[in-house]
């Protein structure tokens, strides 16, 4: 069932499941909440999920300005502030990692372990900030349809655009359902966001890497990069799937995350 809460001056949907030490899962760029329903499913007897629309998707509000991935950091930290939670895992998936890591390295004390999935720790490079800002300039034309036409095949594996309709149909729905604004704030907020890469040798939680073996937008080599660049970092290939490896390949992807979740200390 989905709660809300008002937090920065912004309201945040989220749900909560399961119980146990707190496991908060944040969705990609065009996606939402109901990106995590198989995880949340397969997981709510190990942790206490919490499944929250970032800024400007979803159900959460838009507001205006860029949505940086500090500022979804924030709301973050916010949210398990009212929430009553000190200390929890955090996942994210594509843009999901950007503020996972975004948050790790603004409150290191509030992270007992990492999971990052289909995403990258450097910045843009110039051409993807020109492809953003034309995105964008779409988004705020156009509308959702021609961004839904264009993206949906490069987040999914050629066999699961090809064979899969209920995943492409899915897919295509989480994308026309996020608000012009809400992805062109997301859209500027991510083509501004820092380099980590640098970074990444100060986590000092255990990290899980997972990316889907035919991910074209994350490829599996930045994975790799970051795994060794992470101490102690584990990385999983979801074989036969692409940036959206946790619905194309459920089983993999949850079995994955299980393992990991069965692997750290109470």
């Amino acid at each position: 069932m989905v709660k809300r809460v008002r937090v920065r001056g912004i309201e945040i949907a989220y749900e909560e499941s399961g119980r146990g030490e707190p496991f908060v899962l944040l969705h990609g760029f065009l996606f939402n909440r109901s990106l995590w329903r198989e995880q949340a499913e397969a997981l709510a007897d190990r942790v206490r999920l919490i499944t929250p629309d970032l800024r400007g998707h979803g159900e959460s509000s838009v507001a205006p300005g860029s949505a940086t991935m500090e500022e979804m950091a924030d709301d973050l930290a916010a949210l398990l502030d009212e929430l009553g939670v000190g200390r929890a895992g955090v996942a994210g998936l594509s843009m999901g990692g950007y503020v996972t890591l975004a948050f790790c390295r603004r409150y290191p004390e509030r992270v007992r372990a990492l999971v990052l999935a289909d995403t990258r720790a450097q910045a843009d490079t110039e051409e993807q900030r020109r492809a953003r800002a034309e995105m964008e300039r779409v988004a705020l034309k156009e509308g959702m349809g021609p961004i839904a036409d264009s993206m949906t095949p490069k987040l999914l594996a050629p066999e699961t655009f090809a064979s899969r309709p209920d995943i492409v149909e899915r897919v295509r729905s989480m994308i026309l359902g996020t608000p012009p604004a809400g992805a062109a704030a997301a859209l500027r907020g991510m083509s501004v966001r820092r380099d980590q890469t640098e970074w990444l040798p100060e986590i000092s939680v255990p990290t899980l890497i997972l990316v889907g073996s035919e991910d074209a937008i994350t490829p599996p080599a930045g994975s790799e990069a970051m795994r060794a660049k992470i101490r102690g970092a584990r990385l999983v290939t979801i074989g036969g799937a692409g940036h959206a490896s946790n619905i194309e390949q459920p089983a993999q992807f949850n079995r994955a995350l299980a393992d990991f979740l069965g692997g750290l200390s109470v």
